[in-house]
């Protein structure tokens, strides 16, 4: 039989796949981060009645020996308190575990708080690095914010409320021009998107801050210059006599952006201009 992880909704309840629930209710076993949690979204789903274990960071490995002599014979699934298992979870190790015990592992795609703050965020995506949650030591999290913003993509971390104010204020320190967007309270009813560098962000953040948040931070080396600096430096290139595949290469290595985007927006210029005809002498 698998061992199946599966998602479980960040807040709307609504996020819950088919899939998610037909392996929920036919599991005979469910391994959750929180018992509590678990039971209460069980009753929610009118899936009550299920023999739960806890797996977390604690009890990890003592714990893993019996979910795999269950997931011999018998369909385990796998969850964490909202979300994908085997993020920011120790899932992983239970993961490799049961590949080396020859027991089958299936993940249902599903809700995930880091690919929704990923997209939300308006950054170029084409590479970036899940950080997890920050440290917790003020010159360690400034220590790991250096090391994530050098390397040249944008980074997304988990942050608690608690700590989201340090963390922010270490961000503005090791790059203050950073972009950063910060996602709060994903999918539930008071989600919140807020924008600018860390300083603006922090500066927007509600007191007390509550609920759970995803910061996406794009070093102020990657960010995009405005969009009408973008503008006049397609104007001065076409002056030039540059073609559009050209300036979309040259933009986009100066850090103006996505090739693709650079190139269909000096495509349309350069289209605008031939309608407008020359200009009087």
């Amino acid at each position: 039989m698998p061992l199946i992880f599966v998602p479980t909704p960040l807040g709307n309840l609504r996020d819950v796949t088919l899939r998610s629930l037909e392996v929920l209710r036919e599991c005979t076993l469910l391994v959750a981060e929180d018992s509590r949690v678990a039971r209460k979204l069980l009753q929610a789903l009118a899936l009550p009645g299920k023999e739960i274990w806890t797996y977390q960071e604690h009890n990890a490995r003592a714990a893993a020996p019996g979910i795999l002599e269950r997931a011999k014979t018998e369909l385990v699934a796998v969850v964490t308190d909202a979300g994908t298992p085997g993020i920011s979870d120790p899932g992983n190790e239970l993961v490799a575990a049961a590949r080396a015990a020859g027991i089958p592992v299936q993940v249902l795609p599903g809700p995930s708080a880091l690919i929704g703050a990923a997209v939300l965020s308006g950054f170029p995506m084409r590479r970036f690095t899940f950080e997890g949650f920050a440290p917790r030591a003020g010159k360690s999290r400034k220590e790991a914010f250096t090391r994530a913003f050098s390397s040249g993509c944008a980074s997304i971390w988990y942050e608690s409320p608690h700590r989201v104010r340090a963390a922010l204020a270490d961000i503005a320190q090791v790059d203050a021009d950073a972009r950063v967007f910060l996602l709060r309270e994903y999918t539930k009813h008071f989600e919140e998107h807020i924008e600018g560098t860390a300083a603006q962000v922090l500066e927007r953040l509600a007191d007390p801050v509550r609920g759970e948040i995803a910061l996406v931070v794009m070093p102020s080396a990657l960010a995009s210059p405005p969009l009408e600096d973008i503008g006049e430096q397609i104007e001065s290139l076409l002056d030039q006599g540059h073609s559009v595949s050209e300036i979309a290469r040259s933009l986009s290595e100066r850090g103006y952006g996505d090739r693709r985007a650079i190139y269909q927006l000096t495509a349309a210029r350069k289209r605008a201009r031939r309608e407008e005809g020359p200009a009087p002498r």
